[in-house]
């Protein structure tokens, strides 16, 4: 028996929700796409969401941003220094767009770039996910000034975005490799700053 037969109707729509926002964005996400690839009944989904399709993607975009929280903090709790840390994260990044063939992107960037006027009420939540991130990373980083760390864990996060749409659209994680490697270089330089007496 397969994962997707052994999760109950509902979490196999929020997980072909997942998949089809990693892929399309919102507008992928529609609620027929949702039952075809999630194989549930179709009169189920409002059962279990009454709300529709807001509701499907609240709660997806929910289950995704916490599975990424531990994706970062796995990642970058491989490494001791901030350089090893910074290209970990970006290598388990460039492996994980690998493994979806180039076809999956992140949920939270493809829904923000798609979001339907009449959805605005998931603006909270990608706002929310987007800092979450980037603060965990911060919590991994020492460089020194805590406004300098908060900074450049932004960098890092805007620098993951961006790499997703240039590996999709060149079908290479290259993207990943770079920026990862020249922000290695930059949290080494301004960890090695910090430490120099003032």
């Amino acid at each position: 028996m397969d994962g997707k037969a052994q999760l109950g109707s509902r979490d196999r729509m929020l997980e072909a929700a997942i998949s089809l926002m990693r892929g399309s964005g919102l507008t992928g996400a529609g609620i027929n796409e949702i039952v075809r690839v999630s194989g549930a009944p179709k009169g189920s989904v409002y059962h279990f969401f009454p709300q529709g399709k807001a509701q499907i993607a609240s709660e997806a975009l929910t289950v995704y941003s916490k599975r990424v929280m531990a994706f970062i903090d796995q990642a970058l709790a491989s490494e001791r220094q901030e350089g090893a840390k910074v290209s970990a994260l970006f290598r388990a990044f460039a492996r994980r767009v690998e493994e979806g063939d180039f076809r999956q992107s992140c949920a939270v960037g493809t829904v923000t770039l798609d979001l339907d006027a009449d959805l605005q009420q998931l603006q909270t939540i990608l706002g929310d996910a987007f800092s979450q991130w980037a603060a965990l990373i911060g919590e991994h980083l020492d460089l020194g000034d805590a406004v300098r760390t908060r900074s450049f864990a932004g960098l890092i996060l805007t620098s993951i975005e961006g790499a997703y749409v240039r590996c999709r659209a060149e079908r290479s994680s290259r993207a990943f490799t770079e920026a990862g490697e020249w922000l290695a270089i930059l949290a080494d330089q301004q960890k090695l700053k910090a430490m120099r007496p003032a």
